[in-house]
């Protein structure tokens, strides 16, 4: 099945920072069917790959000299299965939120508390996306995909992906050797809302909600992430920037002897996860701006493009608030977005 090759393109428009960088060569995947194509010209021209889906999980610090593959593979399909579950299953390129949304619509439930979470489908497993006490793994039953190193079709199950916080096996130890075409969840047709996370249950007090529907507490969810988060059209960003760092129980009440109003939040056992925000804002970063790149002045975890920061600009405030943090508290926070090249 034949894709075109475009050369020298501007990514701009593909990023959600919105830094302007091009790509040698750039081509739309929008099936499957194209993915031969791709390996051969990869094959052809010896040039490594990237695979982007909506562009919110990545910092691009120079032009690229490399075939960016946009996933635009689409398509939709929900199946009730013999144990009263739901099985889902949705192309690579489907937008993450109106994904989330649709299945809300069709009454399968346990993505609402992933909504507005910017990207694709596909894009999704990469990073083990999460929030307000929900994980993509939680959900998850297994995913299709591309190896591009011996053009076969293979199929992993989410314990197979090694999923991780913010982490997965095409992150860190596969990264551009397989393509995700299609990824398949288990949903309840029973809804059984998380509502202990992340100020939840304040907002639904405030609201005179009791007991919320579905579709009330993605909005819920979404506003939320709206007070908090800029809108990418707006001012260019990633997202959080850092993820939150966990460390042994016995370090965290160390700090916490120290710092007793540091946010935690519990973890696996033995371990805590801090607030990286709070690390940040407790330095006074927040609204801190250089030239173009800042600090979001609603979220601390969040650094944004005003308009002409590069991808350097951004790596270089990044690692200013690391130091400082680092000196201040002994942690040495991890960036979350992909940094290319």
């Amino acid at each position: 099945m034949s894709i075109e090759f475009q050369e020298n393109i501007s990514l701009k428009p593909y990023n959600s920072f919105g830094f302007d960088v091009s790509a040698r060569y750039f081509a739309v995947l929008e099936d499957a069917g194209q993915l031969p194509a791709i390996r051969d010209f990869i094959a052809r021209t010896k040039l490594p790959v990237l695979f982007v889906g909506g562009g919110s999980n990545l910092v691009l610090t120079a032009d690229l000299n490399q075939l960016v593959v946009l996933n635009r593979i689409q398509g939709l399909q929900m199946q009730d299965q013999a144990d009263g579950t739901v099985s889902v299953t949705a192309g690579a390129g489907e937008e993450w939120h109106a994904f989330v949304r649709w299945t809300l619509e069709q009454g399968g439930y346990g993505l609402e508390n992933l909504s507005l979470i910017p990207g694709t489908v596909g894009a999704a497993p990469i990073q083990n996306i999460g929030a307000y006490g929900v994980e993509l793994k939680d959900c998850m039953s297994f995913l299709d995909a591309f190896d591009l190193e011996t053009g076969e079709s293979v199929v992993f199950t989410a314990d197979e992906c090694q999923f991780g916080y913010r982490d997965s096996l095409f992150k860190t130890r596969f990264p551009g050797r397989y393509l995700i075409t299609a990824v398949t969840f288990t949903l309840s047709r029973e809804f059984n809302p998380v509502l202990h996370y992340g100020g939840i249950e304040a907002q639904l007090k405030a609201r005179h909600i009791h007991s919320p529907e579905p579709l009330q507490l993605s909005d819920l969810i979404s506003d939320i992430r709206q007070a908090k988060l800029p809108q990418p059209a707006q001012l260019g960003n990633a997202g959080s920037f850092f993820k939150n760092p966990v460390l042994p129980a016995a370090k965290v009440e160390q700090l916490k002897a120290d710092y007793p109003e540091m946010v935690v939040f519990a973890d696996r056992p033995g371990y805590c996860k801090l607030a990286a925000g709070w690390l940040i804002d407790r330095q006074g970063w927040k609204g801190f701006r250089q030239g173009d790149a800042g600090v979001y002045s609603q979220q601390a975890l969040v650094l944004v493009n005003y308009g002409a920061a590069s991808g350097m600009d951004i790596i270089e405030l990044a690692g200013a608030i690391q130091a400082d943090v680092y000196q201040q508290f002994g942690i040495m926070l991890e960036i979350e977005p992909r940094c290319y090249p």
